[in-house]
């Protein structure tokens, strides 16, 4: 996706704009060309001058499905080539053949595709994977044991950890560190020929065992593992780490800015000197990019960790992936979150290198502020009584008359028209409107009280009927002649409160999904206790409740306000599906405590 950027909308400053504007200006990447495809540096050279004034990647690894801390990732990379006219690349980091699945990789497409962006340019698919450049990765393996730069090293997966060292002791080199080019070329080939057994040998780089970073005694290149993989199948019984593949793919796909979390931050050296070694062969194109780390999310209430995610889903805490608590954005998705609303979030926290905690109220906010202009209104009943008007027929004439009403789709948009619905005899009102001993400051349904019911009639509270346990069964009222909304002399009769309704006689059944937060601490898993002992029994409550009949034929997806109670989302994958279900997506304000 490449376009030229929009110089009328001012973007909010970092230090990653900062260094690409940087870059731009000094023209770091300017005179590199494109040879049409990922590829070598002799591919690359025969090509044409780069269409892209910078190319950055969204470089997922497909065993589960993505969250909203790649949702971040996401809206950086495709937006900062959108800003700067580059293009984002869409690279599945698919080098562990053994826990990736063709079913993750649809899923990030999928999601990527829904939050607004796309990964064609020009007439070209820039989707890649990882295992489409094993075979140049293995050549560059080759080179680097013939530059003496690599070696195969044979000890136990415990010595080699032992001899590692630590941050106060330096690394002491493997018995196999000295052995001849020609010995590691020849081993490395019996690797790949698969004539050792997982775990005998790995190649090495030859960096420096006393180096202070870890990261640079010696890094593990490939390993062996027999395993099918879902792409190249059982070509391959030698597989590429993550740190060695990743800065390959980068220079095979003309990146210029690989950005990534800061947990990257140590491996900075090795990705410089990898490519460096590689560019001195000739093998990559150059300037070879540049790794830059911000900050990763965490986001309170949450956990993002993909194995933690996994065993919520494998254990049965949540009903899977797509659980509307879940911080999957197939879960977001699915809660009533918009793309838009996830990019204003991303936009808002912005970018940095310090960790920080975010507040689970800052996402609900940029979904309200998303919504608010949006969404169509409606009321809803989610915890009904029954109220009963007594001197229905009285008033109205019979008690079979049915009073037509109206309100507006949404109040700041005439232009959508009006929802109609039916004022009779009964209605469906909130449980908590009626109170018969009322506290200090209630103002709705008690005997003696005057109500307006929204868009409709003021009514006089004369009781209520219980049954044998206490609990109300029916509030009867009162209707008050001449008061209805929007008619001459609707406002003689003065009321302190409002109360939403929908009547009996058109009202439409729904389940109603109350999500909250998932768990009950703002950071989970970060103490002592198992984090799934920190669960909010209170994440979710179905209720039986009643909806306006505007809402009857809405599409799945849709999202509208229910007045008083906050924003909610057609479901139509809930099972089993009886009637229509609404998912909460936010209330109207934070009131989790």
């Amino acid at each position: 996706m490449a376009s030229s950027p929009d110089k009328d909308l001012p973007k909010p400053s970092n230090f990653l704009r900062q260094v690409i504007e940087r870059d731009l200006e000094q023209g770091t990447y300017g005179q590199r060309q494109w040879g049409g495809t990922p590829g070598d540096a002799a591919s690359h050279q025969a090509g044409e001058p780069d269409p892209a004034r910078i190319r950055t990647r969204f470089p997922p690894e497909p065993n589960g499905y993505l969250h909203v801390g790649h949702a971040k990732s996401i809206c950086l990379n495709f937006g900062l080539a959108r800003d700067y006219g580059g293009i984002c690349h869409l690279r599945f980091d698919d080098t562990n053949p053994e826990k990736e699945d063709t079913e993750y990789v649809e899923g990030i497409k999928d999601a990527v595709q829904w939050l607004g962006f796309g990964w064609d340019a020009n007439g070209t698919s820039h989707l890649y994977q990882a295992s489409d450049y094993f075979d140049f990765m293995y050549r560059a393996a080759e080179y680097l044991i013939e530059a003496g730069h690599a070696y195969v090293d044979e000890q136990s997966p415990e010595d080699m950890r032992a001899n590692r060292g630590d941050f106060s002791k330096p690394g002491v080199d493997s018995p196999f560190r000295s052995r001849s080019i020609d010995e590691n070329l020849q081993r490395f080939r019996e690797m790949r020929d698969g004539k050792l057994e997982d775990g005998k040998a790995v190649l090495r780089a030859k960096i420096d065992m006393a180096s202070p970073n870890i990261n640079l005694r010696d890094p593990a290149l490939y390993r062996i593992k027999h395993a099918e993989h879902h792409n190249t199948g059982s070509k391959w019984c030698i597989y590429p780490m993550y740190t060695y593949a990743h800065p390959i793919e980068d220079a095979l796909e003309n990146i210029t800015h690989s950005i990534c979390t800061l947990e990257f931050e140590d491996q900075r050296p090795f990705y410089d000197w990898l490519l460096d070694r590689v560019a001195e062969g000739g093998l990559i194109n150059t300037p070879h990019p540049r790794q830059y780390e911000f900050a990763r999310l965490n986001l309170t209430y949450v956990v993002t960790s993909k194995r933690k995610l996994r065993q919520l889903v494998d254990e049965g805490h949540v009903s899977g992936w797509d659980d509307p608590r879940m911080p999957t954005i197939v879960g977001l998705r699915r809660r009533g979150y918009t793309p838009e609303s996830l990019q204003l979030f991303c936009e808002r926290i912005g970018v940095t290198k310090a960790d920080s905690w975010i507040d689970y109220s800052t996402l609900e906010i940029a979904l309200r502020d998303d919504l608010d202009p949006k969404a169509a209104r409606a009321m809803a009943v989610l915890d009904p009584v029954k109220l009963v008007i007594t001197n229905w027929a009285e008033v109205m004439g019979s008690d079979a008359h049915l009073d037509p009403c109206q309100a507006p789709v949404h109040p700041h948009h005439p232009e959508r028209g009006m929802r109609q619905f039916m004022f009779g005899k009964e209605l469906w009102i909130e449980r908590t409107d009626y109170e018969e001993t009322p506290p200090k400051g209630f103002f709705r349904l008690f005997p003696g009280n005057k109500v307006r019911l929204k868009y409709g009639h003021v009514v006089e509270c004369t009781g209520a009927s219980k049954d044998a346990d206490g609990k109300v069964t029916e509030v009867q009222a009162r209707l008050v002649p001449d008061t209805k909304s929007g008619t001459r002399g609707a406002d003689a009769v003065k009321v302190k409160g409002t109360i939403t309704w929908v009547g009996v006689s058109d009202g439409v059944q729904a389940e109603v999904r109350l999500y909250d937060r998932l768990f009950s601490v703002p950071q989970p898993g970060t103490g002592e206790k198992d984090f799934l002992e920190e669960l909010n029994p209170e994440s979710l409550n179905v209720v039986a409740g009643f909806v306006e009949p505007s809402l009857a034929k809405t599409e799945d997806n849709e999202r509208v306000q229910f007045e008083r109670h906050g924003y909610f989302v057609v479901d139509h994958t809930a099972q089993p599906y009886r009637n229509l279900v609404f998912n909460r997506a936010a209330a109207l304000k934070d009131t989790f405590r």
